[in-house]
C-alpha cells in the first residue's frame, strides 16, 4: 500500500494533522468550546470557496477565514458570560459563513467535484508542497501550544483563581481560538470541512471520558487521533470507502467503547 508516493504523502499528512488535532481538541473540550470548534471547520469551507473564486490556494482561504472567525468568536465569548448568548453568537457566525461560502461557489462557477473536495477533503491528493505547508503550520501551532500550555491548563481548570494570580486569561483564550482556527484549516485538508470536527473532538472526548490526568489525557487524545486517521486511511484503501467516513465512524466507536470501559470500571470498584 505504501509503495505509492501518494499513499506515503497521505500517511504523513494524517500523522501531522492528528498530532495537532489531538492537542487542540483536548483543550477545546476541556473549556467547553466544542461548538466553537465545529463552527470554525465550516467557516473554513467558506474561506476555501472564496480562495477558489479569487484563484488562490484553498488552504490559504481556509486559514484566513478560520483565523478571523476564531478571533471574533474569542472576543465575543469574552464579553458574553452567559453560555446561551455565546452559543447564539457562534451560531450566527456559522450560518453567515455558510451562506457566504455558497455565494463564493456560485460566483466562481465551482463544479460539484470541487464542492465535494472542500467539504470532505482529499487526503490522497496531497502534494509534496501541501505536505510542507501542513508541516510548517502544525509545528507552528504546536510550538505556540507548548509556550502557553501550562497557564492555559490552569486557566481552563480554574479561571477565577488564574485571574486572581495574574494569569492573562483573556489573552490565553484568544490565543487558543487562533490556534484552533489554524488547526481546523489543517484538519480540513484530511477530513474536509464537514468531518474534520470528528477528528478534533472524537479522540479528545474519549480521553476526557476516561478521566485521565492532563498529561495522559493529552497523550491519549493524540494517539487516538493518529489511530483514527491512519486506520481510516488503511480501511479506505481496503474498502474503497472515503477516509472521512471511517474517521467519523471510528470517533463514535471509540467514544462508545470508552463508556463501556468506564461502566465496567465502576462496577469493578463497587465489588
Amino acid at each position: 500500500m505504501f509503495a505509492f508516493d501518494f499513499m506515503r504523502h497521505a500517511a504523513m499528512g494524517c500523522i501531522l494533522v492528528s498530532l495537532l488535532a489531538g492537542v487542540v481538541g483536548w483543550f477545546l473540550l476541556l473549556r467547553g468550546q466544542a461548538f466553537a470548534a465545529h463552527s470554525l471547520t465550516h467557516v473554513g469551507f467558506s474561506g476555501a470557496a472564496g480562495a477558489v473564486w479569487l484563484g488562490l490556494p484553498p488552504l490559504a482561504g481556509m486559514g484566513v477565514f478560520s483565523l478571523v472567525a476564531g478571533l471574533v468568536l474569542g472576543i465575543e465569548n469574552l464579553r458574553e458570560r452567559r453560555p446561551l448568548n455565546r452559543d447564539g453568537i457562534t451560531g450566527l457566525v456559522l450560518s453567515a459563513s455558510l451562506g457566504l461560502g455558497m455565494l463564493f461557489l456560485h460566483l466562481s462557477n465551482g463544479a460539484s467535484s470541487l464542492v465535494t473536495t472542500l467539504l470532505f477533503g482529499d487526503v490522497l491528493g496531497l502534494s509534496m508542497g501541501a505536505l510542507k505547508t501542513l508541516t510548517i503550520l502544525t509545528c507552528f501551532c504546536l510550538c505556540l501550544l507548548l509556550l502557553i500550555g501550562r497557564p492555559l491548563l490552569f486557566a481552563s481548570l480554574n479561571p477565577e483563581m488564574a485571574l486572581a494570580r495574574g494569569v492573562p486569561v483573556r489573552m490565553l483564550s484568544l490565543s487558543l481560538m487562533g490556534i484552533a482556527a489554524m488547526a481546523c484549516a489543517v484538519c480540513s485538508e484530511i477530513a474536509g470541512a464537514l468531518l474534520s470536527f470528528s477528528l478534533m473532538v472524537g479522540p479528545a472526548a474519549t480521553a476526557l471520558r476516561l478521566n485521565l490526568s492532563p498529561l495522559w489525557g493529552l497523550l491519549a487524545s493524540v494517539v487516538l487521533a493518529v489511530f483514527l486517521s491512519l486506520g481510516g486511511l488503511v480501511l479506505s484503501w481496503q474498502t474503497d470507502i472515503p477516509v472521512p467516513f471511517w474517521i467519523g465512524a471510528g470517533a463514535l466507536g471509540i467514544y462508545i467503547f470508552a463508556g463501556w470501559v468506564m461502566a465496567w470500571r465502576t462496577r469493578y470498584l463497587r465489588l
